[in-house]
């Protein structure tokens, strides 16, 4: 696959305080290189998208780095079995860590993919593509290429994609975190379901006390007049999760009956497996708030390095490392917890451990008709 030089998917003028794009005319890839997207320490989390309309949210992600094959309990680290060695329990900072590049193109230092699943018959409302990681590890990445990433449809070249909005980036706790984002509704609207590629994350290799990660999320919003009426919803932000640190998301104005179901999707970096003391918990206003698990996320853990989403049939990705070392985007059920009905939904992300980073999450949930 190689490196398409065709036009910017997007270019963005953005204004700090506003946060609202103005969309300008692409221009060749031959050009200079754009000025780095305006950054900010901190991002308050801010709704992105709000629909209501018959369909769903699905996601692509995967993560961009991982262990170094050439130590002994990688390949136990990776699929998430219990490690040999007592000394190491399965997290980024046990290990001397690498790129993932899956792609066979000598243009790109790191590629993964994931896979859109969207039900037949559905239109693509709103995409969002995520991305970030830790800039400082064994090596220091320039931070001007945070908000430069490139992404190709299934059976596609790649095109750059240009974060359009404030990127968040902060020097804290040993780490150099970012996230950026783009919307990339017209690319993944025209291309539709299968494997999306995305490579050039600006992440850092090597091995530290606060460990490399890094990945990217895929979130699409679709119509479909065959599945339930649904209030769909998207924020991000960026902002560490230190211990005792806590992030709260309410979605209000939203009726749903009794005995409604939905999903909520989490992006988050540097969760560690094994380390408890982070939770998610939704309340509706009625009632004590509960906490989300499933099999893949405990409710003490729920930062634990997955890649994860209900049901039994799970969409793709390459690779598939069931222990991602520190990018988390999980997507798990509502049910029981909503089961009562109401007219708000406020959703609480804890931690009580070391420092962890939230970028973005969503939320499809069933709708009075």
């Amino acid at each position: 696959m190689r490196i398409h030089p065709g036009p910017l998917l997007r270019r963005a003028m953005v204004g700090c305080c506003a946060l609202a794009a103005l969309w300008g005319p692409g221009a060749p890839a031959t050009a200079a290189p754009p000025a780095p997207s305006p950054e900010a320490e901190r991002l308050a989390f801010a709704q992105r998208h709000r629909a209501l309309q018959h369909g769903g949210i699905v996601r692509a992600a995967n993560s961009s780095i991982t262990c170094r094959t050439t130590a002994t309990s990688c390949a136990d680290a990776r699929a998430g079995r219990t490690l040999l060695d007592p000394a190491r329990t399965g997290v980024n900072d046990d290990f001397d860590m690498f790129y993932i590049d899956v792609d066979q193109d000598p243009n790109t230092y790191n590629s993964s993919r994931g896979e859109v699943r969207l039900p037949p018959g559905s239109r693509v409302s709103y995409a969002r593509l995520y991305w970030g990681g830790n800039l400082r590890v064994g090596e220091q990445k320039p931070p001007k290429d945070n908000g430069r990433v490139l992404i190709a449809e299934p059976g596609g070249e790649y095109k750059e994609v240009l974060a359009d909005s404030v990127v968040g980036h902060r020097v804290a706790r040993g780490a150099d975190a970012f996230q950026a984002s783009a919307d990339v509704t017209e690319l993944v609207r025209s291309s539709g379901s299968g494997l999306y590629t995305v490579a050039q994350v600006n992440v850092a290799m090597g091995r530290s006390a606060a460990g490399a990660w890094g990945g990217w999320t895929l979130m699409v919003a679709y119509e479909n007049p065959a599945e339930p009426l649904r209030h769909l919803a998207m924020w991000d932000g960026f902002d560490a999760l230190a211990a005792g640190g806590e992030q709260t998301i309410r979605l209000r104005g939203t009726a749903f009956p009794a005995g409604a179901r939905g999903t909520v999707g989490l992006v988050a970096y540097n969760g560690d497996r094994g380390r408890t003391g982070d939770s998610l918990t939704v309340s509706t206003g009625e009632g004590e708030a509960s906490a989300l698990e499933d099999a893949a996320n405990p409710h003490d853990d729920l930062l634990n390095s997955t890649i994860s989403q209900p049901g039994a049939v799970v969409a793709g990705r390459t690779p598939a490392y069931a222990n991602t070392l520190g990018y988390d985007s999980d997507v798990l059920e509502l049910d029981d917890e909503i089961r009562h009905g109401g007219d708000q939904l406020a959703f609480r992300l804890v931690s009580q451990r070391d420092a962890a980073w939230v970028g973005a999450l969503f939320v499809a949930v069933d709708a009075k008709p």
